[in-house]
């Protein structure tokens, strides 16, 4: 099969793409189910018996059903925005600021959101910073989480 070239990555999504306060909204959605919240949960020995106890939660004032490990609504949210965000990363710098704003329960379905909120032009030929504000909302419209996550971002290459 010689000259077939299989492209991995889309052309958009490069440094040069991204200007302050540019926002996106991320095309899939995920319904977070019981592998990605009470695996989580249980993997970082979350002691909180509303990840895994569904009597517990029965009638309770975040409502019924087990709630969601915080750490899988994030993780949900940063997978969601990757492929627009992160597809031309060299390295995740950091994710800061995060705010649980809302519960999530098995079932509900995430979207997420991003807004840039700085572009740094650091003097690397090969890549700039970027930083963006990521939230998630349930499929009823409720914020649930809220971040900002740092990520090196390559460059076009001119001229070849």
């Amino acid at each position: 099969m010689s000259g077939l070239s299989l492209r991995l990555v889309g052309e958009a999504g490069m440094f040069e793409d991204f200007s302050v306060g540019q926002r996106m909204r991320h095309a899939r959605g995920a319904t977070i189910d019981e592998v990605e919240g009470g695996f989580l949960a249980k993997q970082a020995m979350n002691t909180a018996e509303g990840h895994f106890n569904d009597h517990v939660m029965a009638g309770s004032e975040v409502g019924d059903g087990r709630l969601v490990f915080g750490l899988a609504t994030a993780s949900m949210v940063f997978g969601l925005v990757s492929q627009d965000t992160g597809e031309h990363a060299v390295a995740e710098l950091g994710w800061d600021k995060l705010r649980f704003r809302a519960p999530v329960h098995h079932g509900d379905t995430v979207e997420a959101f991003t807004e840039v909120l700085e572009v740094s032009d650091i003097g690397d030929k090969d890549a700039g910073v970027v930083r963006f504000k990521h939230w998630g909302r349930r499929h009823d419209g409720v914020v649930v989480f809220e971040g900002e996550r740092s990520v090196l971002i390559r460059r076009r290459r001119h001229g070849g």
